[in-house]
């Protein structure tokens, strides 16, 4: 379970000898200090747990064993058991364990049974999607939370969104608190004492008083010691010392939800306990204790040059950000060697990072410069609907020989961008071809678009026209659509394509929005899945001559814009590409509500943007360019879908 990280008041104190120094209740401390023996004693608890008779202690083992950094073990003893258990709940647990200890592609376990017809398995299903941060593309449990649902699903379903910054199921779980049912106000605080904050305190205060069952008091209770209640860590404590088994699981389980360093001693007892799931939870939270913490906090922001310009490389620009299945990022951008120039040389290469982007690895090169001139402009993109972290992946590259020789091609990795295959190329046609970073879009169909700006010879003909290559195999051949899109001064310009809501009739509905001169946006339309393209309008939103990147949000289902929210009529480019601002769409772009700027300095300019949403988060990477020397580095930045709509 994720980890609220708040330090925690009370009156008592305890010494205990098998802490490393003394530990005492009222004491802050980051970590619990446990020796040696203590922590092998904890491992040998949980080793055995996982492989006993008792389905649901052992699963929870699975959780502690990975929580401890053993997520190997895990993985080895449970994958060969996923595929022969029958029983939808039991593989729910199986899966959740599996994505959990690194092998994040088990998420689509979880969302097949939760949008399957049998509904053994649906509350399980969305419990579990919703422990291990995960919703998919998030359809099926936005359905889920609709009244017409039992309410134990809709709580659940709400949870994952919730989490993933929809301010609906929020609002569902809020009002749940106040049920007269029981078993509802005890999901909804549970689930609130992770993804809530403080100020759901006085909520849970003023109905806990409504139950006199144990053990939903117990989760009030227990609920408000990890939103930073000093009453209710009071009462947490009480319950590790009491004699309830149920009570002592889970005020054991929520201490280290509440990062409650203080109440490590009481833990200590509880590995001698007759029932297991008291000795697991108790072994879970005291190893969870020991460690540093390693999860962004919910409303945390993650910003850092990933890539700084230097003298020998004054430009890395042009990123895309892609999930791996064992739960790191990586980041593929174009680093440019001794000038900053569209046509200096350049190579693809990339990082990677296991903690949410707040470290990287040393960079590796994915695509050697094998252009006459540079190769450039990434994008890094799962080449089926098999899952978010299932399939091959794809890496999308321009190939630039001269100006009238821009190509897009693509190759394939099936071992997580270890390697890749041979080239395909993309844009089997002449000419010069322009596609942005982090550009190819994956249709509900399967259908691969990659949107192209493409002029017969740059130096020449400096006007563009925008069109689509399309692949219906999963990249293995392309073909040019029918359509295309042009508009005026310098036409249309680097295009982002987003798929819409299906018609009545079942067609896949396209957006296109480009780049222009007029000081903002247009778009495009196509009613068949990008074969055919209307006439480009002004989409409403003011623009300097720069792109826009456009991506529909999993949680919520709005679209939200990342751009410049900047027109200087007669400057050059109309302006400066700064601020980089945020928008919103609740209605498949109509309309749009501007949401805040993420970037303001007018010493530097920003565009270029990757955008994928990884665990609740917006993963974003864009250029910052210094007016002062020209230099441009590339930037990433983390920050939580709920800053759309707070």
């Amino acid at each position: 379970m994720e980890n609220m990280w708040h330090r925690v008041v009370v009156t008592a104190a305890l010494i205990v000898c098998v802490f490393v120094g003394s530990t005492k209740i009222g004491q802050t401390a980051e970590v619990a200090k446990l020796d040696t023996v203590t922590e092998a004693r904890c491992i040998k608890i949980l080793r055995g747990a996982v492989r006993s008779d008792e389905f649901w202690p052992s699963m929870h083992a699975a959780e502690a064993l990975t929580l401890a950094g053993r997520g190997g073990e895990v993985v080895k003893l449970l994958t060969p058991m996923l595929p022969l258990e029958k029983d939808d709940q039991k593989r729910c647990g199986l899966a959740r364990e599996l994505v959990r200890a690194g092998q994040r592609q088990h998420v689509n376990v979880l969302l097949s049974i939760m949008a399957g017809e049998d509904t053994h398995g649906h509350v399980h299903s969305c419990e579990s999607i919703y422990k291990v941060f995960e919703i998919g593309d998030g359809v099926s449990l936005r359905a889920a939370i609709q009244p017409e649902n039992p309410i134990k699903k809709q709580l659940m379903a709400a949870a994952a969104l919730g989490r993933w910054g929809h301010p609906q199921a929020m609002k569902i779980l809020r009002s749940a608190v106040s049920s007269e049912d029981p078993d509802e106000a005890r999901i909804a605080v549970w689930v609130l004492a992770r993804i809530g904050d403080a100020t759901d305190v006085p909520l849970l205060r003023k109905n806990i008083a409504r139950f006199d069952d144990p053990l939903v008091v117990a989760y009030f209770e227990n609920s408000m010691a990890t939103l930073g209640d000093s009453a209710g860590l009071i009462a947490m404590a009480k319950m590790l010392q009491g004699d309830d088994p149920a009570l002592k699981v889970y005020a054991a389980t929520f201490a280290g939800d509440a990062r409650a360093v203080s109440l490590a001693p009481l833990l200590l007892p509880l590995l001698e306990h007759e029932v297991l799931d008291v000795r697991v939870r108790g072994a879970q939270t005291l190893l969870v204790l020991s460690k540093p913490l390693t999860e962004l906090d919910k409303n945390q922001i993650v910003t850092q040059d990933v890539f700084v310009a230097t003298a020998k490389n004054p430009r890395y620009s042009e990123g895309s950000i892609v999930a791996l299945a064992d739960g790191r990022l990586l980041f593929a951008t174009t680093e440019f060697a001794d000038s900053a120039s569209d046509f200096a040389k350049a190579r693809i290469i990339a990082k990677t990072s296991k903690d949410e982007g707040v470290t990287w690895s040393e960079s590796q090169v994915l695509q050697k410069s094998v252009g006459k001139l540079n190769v450039m402009s990434v994008t890094m993109l799962r080449l089926t609907n098999e899952g978010l972290y299932s399939g091959p992946l794809g890496m999308f590259y321009l190939v630039k020989n001269a100006h009238d020789d821009l190509d897009v091609w693509l190759k394939v990795s099936n071992d997580e961008g270890k390697t890749f295959g041979d080239a395909v190329l993309v844009t089997n046609q002449p000419g010069y071809h322009v596609m942005n970073n982090d550009r190819v879009q994956r249709l509900s169909s399967g259908r691969l678009v990659v949107p192209v700006a493409s002029t017969p010879d740059v130096s020449k003909d400096n006007h563009f026209v925008s069109k689509c290559f399309l692949s219906d195999d999963q990249g293995l051949t392309w073909r040019l659509g029918q359509g295309e899109i042009d508009y005026a001064k310098r036409g249309a310009m680097e295009p982002e394509v987003v798929e819409l809501a299906s018609s009545e009739d079942g067609s896949v509905r396209l957006a296109m929005y480009m780049r222009t001169q007029l000081g903002h946006i247009a778009v495009g339309y196509s009613q068949d899945g990008g074969e055919t393209w209307s006439q480009a309008v002004d989409a409403k939103i003011r623009a300097p001559e720069a792109p826009a990147t456009i991506r529909r949000v999993p949680s919520t289902g709005d679209l939200v814009l990342v751009w410049n929210d900047n027109f200087t009529a007669g400057a050059g480019h109309g302006g400066k590409r700064t601020p980089m601002s945020i928008a919103i769409s609740q209605d498949d772009g109509k309309t749009w509500k501007k949401v805040g700027d993420i970037e303001t300095s007018t010493q530097h300019t920003y565009a270029y943007t990757s955008l994928c949403f990884v665990r609740g988060r917006m993963v974003m990477s864009y250029y910052v360019r210094d007016e002062s020397t020209g230099r441009i580095s590339n930037r990433f930045r983390s920050l939580p879908i709920s800053w759309l709509y707070n």
